[in-house]
């Protein structure tokens, strides 16, 4: 039987912490931008246009399910100037998160509707966590200038 509650509490984990994520995003967007970097402003942009609708998502799933949503303050995350050290920080963020949210899914497998939704979040974070992994390696074998080059 599925545990409504704590499936409610990690929705809610899930639009506390993505939410503050959608918003550095959103900030590392405008940092990268400011650098000249349009390819990474843009990446970053959609990021948090993406992350935001799992939010929704996630909100209004708690709604559905007759939870109460809150706003709940989060501590401060740091902002990077150097496009490399934020990915290396945003992919740790990532292997924490999926490692976590591994365990939700796991939790969400009888109630279908929200199963899928995390399902789908998980996949979406995964590719994430892989892409970062490879564009890391990228970097190691064609060093950082020629990659800073490209993201012009």
């Amino acid at each position: 039987m599925t545990d409504k509650a704590k499936l409610i509490e990690g929705l809610q984990t899930i639009v506390t912490d993505l939410e503050q994520q959608a918003a550095g995003h959103d900030i590392q967007s405008r940092v990268f931008a400011s650098q000249g970097f349009s390819k990474l402003a843009d990446k970053y942009k959609e990021h948090a246009e993406e992350e935001r609708g799992y939010v929704q998502k996630c909100t209004d799933r708690i709604l559905d399910l007759g939870g109460e949503v809150k706003l709940e303050a989060k501590k401060a995350a740091p902002v990077y100037t150097d496009a490399i050290e934020y990915m290396k920080y945003d992919l740790q963020v990532s292997k924490d998160g999926l490692a976590w949210l591994a365990g939700l899914v796991e939790c969400a497998r009888e109630d279908y509707t929200t199963f899928d939704i995390l399902k789908e979040y998980y996949q979406d974070e995964e590719t994430d966590m892989y892409e970062a992994e490879e564009t890391l390696g990228l970097i190691e074998k064609i060093g950082k200038e020629n990659w800073y080059a490209n993201q012009l």
